[in-house]
């Protein structure tokens, strides 16, 4: 398993906002809030095919869930296209289904630190996820870096996954060790992570599998 390299509080909170999947660098475009089109390599509702190599590395005919119909089509930013061949925090940078999480890993310039890993699995929390937690408790959390980041940690693996893999697994190490392995239940379009419904997964980048869940996941529960 590869681990990420956590330096200082700032570089803890890595984990999550790598969910996600999701931060930006200089050169990375720009988040949109729009849903546009589907894009015709993105299935939304067909069971995950598997990944033949065993690795957890997933294609654009891997992916499923209700919400990849959001994400922008063709070779636009955000699109399957697009998000496959970046690094995942810039890819994120480009999801329109991550733009808190994408603010939270600029604010804490964890970029270079996620598009550094070479095989992880990402369960990012949707921005409803986010909205769930209420504006208070995220700006606390946020102020608070020490109680953000073993929360943010929990939604990393240092192994990349794809659905098949994770399903096979059962139960998946995160970098947050002290808070518990987290439970796959289901299959497909059935999958959940520690409750959490998957809205669209198997999201292709270089060095990361997404998941993109609607909970915040919680250590220890």
């Amino acid at each position: 398993m590869n681990k990420i390299r956590v330096t200082g509080t700032v570089a803890a909170a890595a984990a999550l906002l790598t969910l996600t999947a999701c931060g930006t660098d200089s050169g990375s475009g720009g988040t949109s809030s729009s849903a546009p089109a589907p894009s015709s390599s993105a299935p939304t509702s067909a069971s995950p095919s598997s990944a033949a190599s065993g690795d957890g590395v997933t294609t654009n005919a891997d992916v499923f869930g209700p919400a990849c119909s959001k994400l922008p089509q063709g070779n636009a930013p955000g699109s399957l296209d697009s998000m496959g061949p970046m690094p995942v925090a810039s890819a994120a940078s480009t999801n329109p289904l991550l733009t808190k999480l994408v603010a939270a890993v600029k604010a804490t310039n964890l970029v270079d630190t996620l598009n550094s890993q070479s095989a992880i699995t990402v369960f990012a929390p949707a921005d409803p996820a986010f909205d769930a937690l209420g504006d208070a408790k995220f700006k606390e959390l946020a102020a608070h870096p020490d109680q953000l980041a073993p929360i943010l940690q929990y939604h990393v693996t240092g192994k990349r996954y794809d659905a098949k893999g994770l399903a096979a697994a059962g139960t998946v190490n995160t970098l947050n060790t002290s808070g518990g392995p987290v439970k796959i239940e289901g299959t497909g379009e059935n999958m959940t992570v520690n409750g959490a419904k998957i809205l669209c997964g198997n999201i292709p980048t270089k060095n990361a599998t997404v998941f993109v869940i609607d909970k915040v996941l919680t250590p220890g529960k």
